[in-house]
Order: structure tokens, then sequence, then C-alpha cells
């Protein structure tokens, strides 16, 4: 695996690798800088993209999309108080204030920085990681990889959303969309209905661009947000003294925001609302913090690029996507060729390892390309995001086709785009959901290899020849049983 290391690192210094992961810092950064307009939607409209250029351009695009869009949500969070991402939403506590006292670009420097050096820190952590993580799962069988399959989705419904009752519902529904379909183990038609179309399930891409990104733009069009006057950078630019201060509350909050990154369900949000609490709660003067505080902007936004490096943990070894984007990714990498799980490594090891590095690659561009194009996407904001609804709609039917250039798939868009419109109305996270869809399949197939191996008796088998699997499973209740408890106070 040392080898495979060092052979991707090389493969990763292509320039048409470079060129792209550009493009899509770019890209992602002007979608985060749009108020309305959000890091998911944009992954999810781009994503076919990725399938007509090589991997090692196609996906490293995607993970610059990624990083510069969740840094791309604290423009408009700073400048106008309107976060263009949810993970955004803790970095326009102090960063407004500070446009307020027209102190702007201080802001936004230190948004650029806390957000390079955590994010850059987190990726080395992923790829050190990687190593033992991927050793561990090549030993992986079948029970081992149900147990911990069945494990995460409790994890995801645990931590999905407000209420924990409405996640399992839609969790079950995922796992019921993933049988339509052939059996991937007798081979026998299942919920099919009669519809032909069906007989080989539905297609990933369609779900992913329906459920998040079509609502994202219907709801961009109801609000038609537009920020009035000028959002101006104003001030001086971040010292060097004031960087200094900062440094413990960015080391804090990338710890915080690398140990969130790698459980399933938690994401950028949840990081940033920790980080920001962390360093309020270390800090010698509290009172300062929503009054203008740069180390808040610091500590928010370290904390959220944080979390980008070690969702790729799960997904890479597992095959178990940590949020939304990396469903998206999941999507970007099975459409490559590319199935993440315990065999990704043994069988194309160089390349992950090549888009592991390609991604630290990323964040040395990201500073010198962040850095010249603030004032750019500080006009950004400014623009009527509706004026920009119609191009974007035209790229997500035209990328839901021509993956398959089937016109079922863009059938399947608008079911599932109104889906998610009225599950967002009804205040139910998609996010199990496609989870459930996802993992489903994969849960299923190890569970039956799994019985198979046990000759019909698996409760014996698991007792007797699989311990690492009973261990997984007694978490579960343990998770399960957390869930119940949040479901019991979200019910009182």
């Amino acid at each position: 695996m040392i080898e495979q290391f060092f052979e991707g690192a090389l493969m990763a210094f292509r320039l048409d690798t470079i060129m792209m992961i550009a493009v899509g810092l770019f890209s992602g950064m002007l979608v985060g800088a749009l108020p309305g307009f959000t890091t998911l939607m944009a992954m999810a409209i781009l994503l076919p993209l990725s399938f007509f250029l090589d991997p090692l351009v196609g996906i490293p695009f995607l993970l610059g999309i990624y990083k510069g869009g969740i840094f791309g949500g604290s423009i408009p969070a700073i400048l106008v108080s309107m976060p263009g991402t949810g993970a955004a939403v803790a970095t326009s506590i102090d960063g407004y204030k500070l446009t307020q006292k027209g102190e702007s670009r201080k802001a936004l420097d230190m948004a650029l920085f806390a957000s390079v050096i955590g994010d850059t820190f987190s990726d080395i952590f992923t790829i050190l990681m990687i190593f033992p993580i991927a050793l561990l799962v090549m030993q992986f069988g079948p029970p081992e990889l149900f147990a911990v399959l069945l494990m995460s989705l409790v994890i995801i419904v645990s931590t999905s959303g407000s209420n924990p009752l409405k996640g399992m519902v839609m969790m079950l529904f995922g796992l019921w969309l993933a049988q339509i379909g052939t059996d991937p183990i007798g081979g026998v038609e299942r919920f099919t209905f009669g519809i032909f179309e069906l007989k080989s399930g539905i297609p990933l891409l369609p779900m992913l661009i329906g459920v998040f990104a079509l609502p994202e733009l219907v709801y961009a069009v109801m609000r038609n947000e537009k920020v009035g006057g000028f959002a101006k950078l104003v001030g001086k630019r971040l010292s060097m003294a004031e960087f200094k201060r900062c440094l413990p509350t960015i080391r804090r909050s990338t710890l915080i925001g690398t140990a969130i990154g790698i459980v399933p369900g938690l994401g950028q949000v949840v990081a940033a609302m920790m980080g920001y609490s962390a360093a309020k709660n270390a800090s010698s003067h509290p009172e300062t913090f929503g009054e203008g505080e740069v180390e808040g902007v610091a500590a928010a936004e370290a904390a959220n690029n944080a979390v980008n490096g070690p969702t790729l943990v799960p997904l890479l070894t597992l095959g178990i996507p940590g949020d939304n984007v990396t469903a998206i990714l999941l999507g970007a990498f099975v459409a490559q060729g590319l199935r993440p799980g315990p065999q990704l490594f043994e069988e194309q090891g160089s390349i992950v390892f090549a888009i592991l590095v390609a991604m630290v690659l990323a964040n040395l561009m990201f500073i010198v390309i962040g850095y010249l194009s603030i004032p750019f996407f500080a006009r950004i904001v400014t623009i009527k995001t509706g004026l920009l609804v119609p191009i974007v709609i035209m790229f997500a039917f035209a990328g839901a086709y021509v993956f398959r250039s089937d016109t079922t798939d863009v059938l399947m868009l608008v079911g599932f785009g109104l889906f998610g419109l009225l599950a967002r109305a009804a205040k139910f996270d998609v996010m199990p959901m496609v989870m459930g869809f996802i993992l489903g399949v994969p849960l299923e197939y190890a569970f039956g290899q799994t019985v198979a191996m046990a000759g019909g008796t698996p409760l014996q088998f698991l007792f007797t020849e699989r311990l690492g699997m009973v261990a997984v499973l007694i978490a579960t209740p343990i998770i399960g049983y957390v869930l119940w408890r949040r479901m019991k106070t979200a019910t009182t």
C-alpha cells in the first residue's frame, strides 16, 4: 500500500487535474457566494460533468467545488448577514458585526486562512488514517460489513434532523426504494409493478439531483433574494498579530471538525456551532463574541472546513457516505467504476491515493485563488439569484438525461424533486432516505452472504466465528437507546 501511495502522489500532479481543481474551487466559491444557492446543489447539478472526465480529473473537480463552496458561503454571511450555506451560520454571528464596524476585509481574510488551515490538516489526518483503516477493512467479511452498515444507518437516523422518528421513517422508505428492481442474490424482480424501466432499479443520479438540487432551486425562486446596495470590502487586512492570536482557536476547531467529520450524519453545521461554542467557552473575554470578534470567525470556519476530509474515511473504506455531499461523491465514484468499499484499495489503491493527494493540493491552490478573488465575490452577493435559476434548471435536466440518455431518468428527476419539496415542507430530512437507498443493496447482499456462510444458522455462526461482528452489534442497540431517548424527548 505504501507503493500505491507514492504512485498515486505522482499521478496527482497532472496538469489537467490541477486545472480542473482550480475550476472547481472557483465554481464552488461562486455558488457559495450567491445567497440562496448551496454547495450541495452545485455538486448535484455539476456531478454529470465529472462522468465525461478521467477519474483523476472529475473527482478532484467535485472536491474543489466542495471546498470552495463551504468557504464561499462565508462571504455573504460576513458581508450581508445572509449565509450562503448552512455551515456559515455561525460565521455570520461575528462576521457581520465586523462588517458593520468597517472591518469586512479582516473578517474575510480570517475566514479564508482558518478555512484553509482547518481543511489542510484534516486532509492530512485523512490520508494518515486511511492506511490503518483500509488494512483493517480489508480483513472484513460479509458479517462484519453487514454489522458496520447496520450501525451506520442507526447513527445516521439518530443524528439527522430534530425529530429522529421522521428520520427513521425516511430511512425505511429509502431501504424500500433500494429493493425496487432485481434481487442481488436470487435475481428475482421485486416491486417493479410490471414497469420495465424499474427492472434495473432506481438510478442514483436523478434521485440525488431531484431531492437535493430542485427544492433548493424552487426556494431560491420563491425568495428571489437580492441584497440592497453594494457589498464593499472595507477596513484593513488581517494583521499577523491577530492571526497568531487566533491560532489556538483554529487548532481547537480543526480537531473538533475532524472528529465530527468521521461520524456519518453530523456535518459542517454541527461542527461550526461546536467550534464556535468551544472558542467562546475557552476565551478569557467571552463577552466580545457576538459583538465582532475575529476569533469567532476563525472558530466557525476552521471547524466547518475541517469536516471535509474525514468524511471520506467511511466513504472510501466502507462505502458509507458521511453526509449529503459525500453521497454525491459516492455517485461520482460509482459512475467512474470505482465502487468504494473494502476492495477499492486492493483494486484501485493508486487512484484513490492520487485523489487524496489532489485534495491536499487543492488547499494550496485554494488560498491563492481565494485571496485574489475575494473582491470579485464580494460583488457577486448582490446578484438577483432568480436570474440564474433558469440556467441551473437546464443543467439539472441535461445532467439527469445524459448519463444514460433515458427519458425515464428525467421523469424520475421530476418525481424526486416533487418528493423533496413535500419532504422539506413537512420538515422531513431527506438525508436518511438517500443513505438508506445507497446502503440498502450492500446491506442486503452482506446479510445474504452471511446467512449463506452460516448454513442457515446465523446466530450460532456469529458467536463462534465472528466476534468482531458481535462487538459492533452490541454497539448498535446502545446507539439505538440514544435514538429512543431523542425520540421520546422530541415527542414530549
